[in-house]
């Protein structure tokens, strides 16, 4: 189980639990072509991202095995909202858990989405106890594979043609690290 000690500070950044406020914020860059092009999902329009942001107030823990937590990530000078962070708890027998990311590409190359997905491999690994925290991205995303490489994680596969996503056929990479490797590539 987790329950983090709300608000997570970290250099630059807030790591907090997403709040009603937070909607129009969330609209703006969930909406966007270019933040969806690589998700499950579509861009969002209001009602769907109203939806999310339903789901993300109501689950600001980790509780059981297949439970998502999503902090929003806010910058600690400004408090703008600049994008999200998630932790699943994939397996309470076998101590799995997966990060992600998502960040307004207003945003990009500043080193936030590092220094967040930082703060949630540290919650994974030294709060919850997880042995192991994978990371899965399109494989056409190159930024979010190079984030993972520079956190340390190690790329372990590359499935070709897995899954449809949006009526295409994609490859799907995988990265890992263990808790045992946690410490050693700490940014």
């Amino acid at each position: 189980m987790l329950r983090p000690d709300y608000p997570i500070k970290t250099d630059r950044l807030v790591l907090r639990p997403f709040a009603a406020d937070d909607l129009d914020a969330l609209v703006a860059y969930q909406q966007l072509p270019d933040v969806a092009r690589f998700l499950m999902w579509p861009p969002r329009d209001r009602a769907q991202a109203e939806a999310s942001l339903k789901y993300r107030i109501e689950h600001p823990t980790l509780e059981k095995e297949g439970d998502v937590l999503v902090l929003a990530v806010e910058l600690q000078d400004t408090g703008a909202l600049i994008g999200d962070v998630n932790l699943s708890w994939m397996s309470e027998w076998d101590r799995t858990g997966e990060f992600g990311f998502v960040f307004d590409p207003a945003y990009h190359g500043r080193g936030y989405a590092r220094e967040a997905a930082t703060e949630v491999l540290r919650l994974g690994f030294e709060q919850m106890g997880l042995h192991r925290i994978i990371g899965r991205a399109d494989a056409r995303n190159d930024a979010s594979a190079a984030l993972m490489t520079r956190l340390g994680l190690r790329k372990e596969a590359h499935f070709v043609k897995n899954g449809r996503v949006k009526g295409e056929w994609t490859d799907e990479v995988v990265f890992a690290m263990l808790s045992e490797e946690w410490p050693d590539h700490r940014p």
